[in-house]
């Protein structure tokens, strides 16, 4: 048999299906694509650590019987929820089709990474979060070039990049080829990270100031970030990544896509089961203090990002709102995440309760404003508490 015998079909996981979206994607499929992202990806690194963060059970009655956890609990999306302090578990929940060993992609909660990198630098007085992006990044397009880092942290640029996932064609769709969610139309298009971030370009005739206090939201954003970190560090990002996942002490493991060169996206799709999603934002409520007496990030920065202004993200309800600043959201005494499709960490950094969240929208687009933001608005109960 010839090489030109050979029969072929594009991957059935990753070809664009319908409404512009893969398999793995389509609300009907979603759910199960959610938990195996990690097999489903193309290009991807799994990260264990050599010690784990012990968490012993503790649990707390209270917890269950909040209303809106007895609400969300039993919403038809929901797939667990985990609440810890210190070593203590003190919430533990799941869906009846998920249980403790099931991986569940973070999506964009994987963004957090860069608030640990960035603290680090700032602490080390390797950057000036002042300073343009385009002055550590010379190749980097118009679309960035003149925003300061600060800017770029707290979703406070506009430019040509769109992340509306209610539009099929939004500019972060055309991004999942390079970090292998979808097939690229021409399957000879080997673009890499660094190369399509500097394709992005600023709106016409137009600078990069956001013309609101609205946050401007960008995937992008977070991966010219960790662009920037690794090239004035020396130091790969995905051994940045490596230390963050050793000093969390993971009990599995972070398994988290790349670009076909190895670079990590940490603007989304990590995965990790549920107790690890619980031990990541355990890490935050220590303030980069790890395991093995490891430490990641800057407990000064961690206070400067409470302290920022930020943009405004998320109205949660009448004039209390949910900021992005420096790569995290943060409301009052917490900082957190929100992850596309239904996911939520939230860590409060003065009493250290840490609540995370899976589940999984199946809307066309991923999205429910609603629903958002009364998961949001649970954990913002339950991280508040004093239990």
């Amino acid at each position: 048999m010839s090489d030109k015998d050979l029969k072929e079909e594009l991957n059935p996981s990753l070809v664009v299906i319908k409404d512009n979206k893969p398999r793995w994607y389509l609300p009907e499929t979603r759910r199960d694509g959610y938990r195996n992202l990690h097999k489903i990806n193309r290009y991807g690194l799994l990260y264990r650590s050599d010690l784990v963060l012990k968490l012993e059970k503790n649990y707390n009655q209270e917890i269950e019987k909040i209303p809106a956890v007895k609400k969300m609990v039993n919403h038809k999306y929901f797939c667990s929820l985990v609440v810890g302090k210190g070593q203590d578990l003190l919430f533990e929940k799941y869906a009846d089709d998920f249980n403790e060993e099931t991986p569940q992609t973070i999506m964009s909660i994987t963004k957090m990474f860069a608030n640990l990198f960035v603290g680090e630098l700032v602490e080390n007085k390797i950057i000036n979060l002042d300073q343009k992006i385009s002055h550590y990044l010379p190749e980097i397009g118009t679309g960035y070039a003149t925003a300061t880092i600060q800017e770029v942290l707290d979703m406070n640029i506009e430019n040509s990049y769109s992340e509306d996932y209610t539009d099929p064609y939004t500019s972060s769709f055309l991004h999942e080829p390079v970090n292998g969610w979808r097939l690229p139309a021409n399957l000879d298009d080997k673009m890499g990270q660094e190369e399509f971030l500097n394709t992005i370009k600023s709106n016409k005739d137009r600078d990069l100031k956001n013309s609101s206090d609205l946050s401007h939201y960008k995937s992008a954003n977070t991966d010219v970030i960790g662009l920037l970190v690794e090239k004035v560090s020396g130091k790969k990002l995905s051994q940045w990544v490596l230390e963050a996942v050793e000093a969390a002490g993971f009990e599995d493991g972070l398994y988290i896509g790349t670009d076909r060169f190895s670079m990590p996206w940490i603007s989304g799709g990590g995965c990790l089961i549920s107790r690890d999603f619980l031990r990541y934002g355990l890490l935050f409520s220590r303030k980069g203090h790890g395991v093995g007496d490891r430490k990641v990030g800057s407990e000064k920065f961690f206070d400067e990002t409470l302290k920022n202004n930020g943009t405004k993200y998320m109205e949660l309800s009448t004039n209390k709102y949910l900021y992005y600043s420096n790569s995290t959201m943060k409301c009052g005494d917490w900082i957190g995440h929100s992850g596309l499709g239904g996911q939520f960490l939230a860590i409060n950094l003065k009493n250290g309760i840490v609540a995370s969240y899976f589940s999984v929208i199946e809307t066309d687009s991923g999205t429910d404003e609603n629903y958002k933001r009364d998961m949001i608005n649970m954990l913002d109960k339950i991280v508040n508490s004093n239990f």
